[in-house]
């Protein structure tokens, strides 16, 4: 793994003190049961927001110390060309994103089944998952039912992981809906964003406890972002009064790991996943940000890495 070192231990030096900041405790904090040596944290960057060509966005991504990059699967030859070349050229591992958008189901299918298709069978690098984002919330039940029938028929062909996101406007849009999927289909795998979650459901979901808890079952790659019932991005996780927000979120990504290591895997995929404005809360009249996204991902970054890595 490569680690930005500098940064990693100007981010986690000092915490031997007496009296911790909020920002410094989460550092110091461990889970409550073992973490293995053997166990592997891979953290995706996003291009999110990135304005820059895609070798650039690669290029600062390995600078930052991530081991992979998370992306929309590339709807032309040259397009993905690029994108093969750069992750070749900075070493970096790769999870692609697809969808599809047309408001009629079966248009919809079509088109999330040939991003899927081609983003599965090319073979220039493996990435090492897909993140689906699936369908759309008020498709029927059948209609939804086919993408995750197909992601399954695929994952098995191919080896994959393929994942559905727990996405508002998707599918997996609310909690008590993507448990109906999970019980109904053995073999879906999901992609666990549960700031959309708390958003839709305007709460830390504590009410929701088992049902959450059933989801995380499921669980092959997160998105770290801290969401609250307000919406789907706090500022700040750094700030004092997302304390208890994140220490929250911890609690669920605790439950996805020590899922994974109990049932004989050793390792998670993960991508930090705070936006841009619109999802970055923004000064009025301006538009100017109210923090710095890069910087946020990266704290994220080596706060999961901190927290889930021994060494």
């Amino acid at each position: 793994m490569t680690v930005n070192r500098r940064k990693f231990l100007s981010l986690s030096a000092g915490l031997g003190g007496l009296a911790l900041t909020p920002f410094e405790s989460l550092f110091a904090e461990k889970p409550a049961f073992r973490i293995p040596e053997q166990f592997s944290l891979q953290v995706m960057g996003t291009n999110w927001g990135f304005n820059g060509s895609v070798d650039a966005f690669c290029a600062k991504a390995k600078q930052s110390g991530y081991d992979g990059i998370e992306i929309w699967w590339p709807g032309d030859v040259r397009s993905q060309q690029e994108l093969f070349d750069a992750l070749k050229k900075h070493a970096l591992q790769v999870g692609f994103l697809v969808g599809g958008s047309d408001k009629d189901p079966a248009t919809h299918f079509q088109q999330f089944k040939q991003m899927l298709d081609g983003a599965a069978y090319q073979k220039v690098q493996r990435p090492l998952y897909i993140n689906c984002h699936s369908g759309r919330d008020y498709f029927s039940a059948a209609d939804s039912g086919r993408f995750i029938e197909y992601t399954s028929k695929l994952s098995r062909e191919t080896g994959l992981t393929i994942c559905h996101e727990s996405h508002r406007s998707r599918i997996m849009f609310a909690a008590h809906v993507a448990a109906q999927y999970i019980r109904q289909y053995p073999d879906l795998r999901l992609t666990l964003d549960i700031s959309h979650w708390c958003n839709v459901h305007e709460s830390l979901l504590h009410d929701q406890e088992e049902t959450v808890q059933l989801a995380i079952s499921r669980v092959d790659h997160v998105h770290a972002r801290i969401g609250h019932p307000e919406g789907p991005q706090v500022n700040d996780p750094r700030a004092p009064e997302w304390e208890a927000t994140v220490k929250r979120h911890l609690e669920w990504w605790d439950a996805v790991v020590q899922q994974k290591i109990k049932n004989g895997s050793n390792r998670l995929t993960v991508l930090t996943e705070f936006g841009p404005p619109d999802y970055m809360p923004t000064l009025p009249y301006t538009r100017q940000p109210m923090s710095d996204q890069w910087g946020i991902n990266e704290y994220m970054m080596q706060l999961l890495r901190k927290r889930y890595l021994r060494a």
